[in-house]
């Protein structure tokens, strides 16, 4: 099991969107993108089902999952590989959703079928090829900055 470092969890919290890959039942890859991702400890990150019935469907049938949150300014974040737990009800469901609700979802409860829990094997950073022209972080900030939010000018 790998151990998420400090700059993990920053970035995992720090990001709003994150894209988690799943296996379909015909060995073909599925992709979706998730706004609940957080950290649940040191050793696994969690999401909510609000909307994701291929994603839980193929965990219950393969629960090898991969994660992957990337600051879309800096073009760097971190891919974890693991294997996934679905979480319907009981006492830990119960209080993951107390943790969502705590977090700035009220409406958890009503909305959070399910809770994915995925234990962390691998982690290992991503890094845009970008930093072959850029020569540091501020410098590839700028740059999609600009494009984002300024002229929209070449990448």
């Amino acid at each position: 099991m790998a151990s998420l470092t400090d700059d993990m969890k920053r970035v995992v919290e720090h990001q709003r969107l994150a894209f988690v890959a799943t296996v379909c039942a015909d060995g073909t890859p599925n992709l979706s993108p998730k706004g609940t991702l957080c950290v649940l400890d040191d050793n696994h990150l969690m999401f909510a089902d609000i909307r994701s019935p291929g994603t839980v469907a193929n965990l219950r049938a393969n629960p090898s999952i991969e994660v992957n949150v990337v600051d879309q300014l800096v073009r760097k974040g971190y891919r974890f590989k693991g294997q996934a737990q679905v979480l319907e009800k009981g006492t830990e469901f119960e209080r993951l959703i107390a943790i969502f609700a705590s977090r700035g979802m009220p409406d958890a409860p009503r909305r959070i079928r399910a809770i994915v829990i995925a234990r962390i094997d691998q982690a290992r950073p991503l890094i845009s090829p970008g930093y072959d022209r850029d020569p540091d972080e501020a410098a590839m900030r700028a740059r999609w900055t600009r494009y984002y939010f300024g002229d929209g000018g070449a990448v």
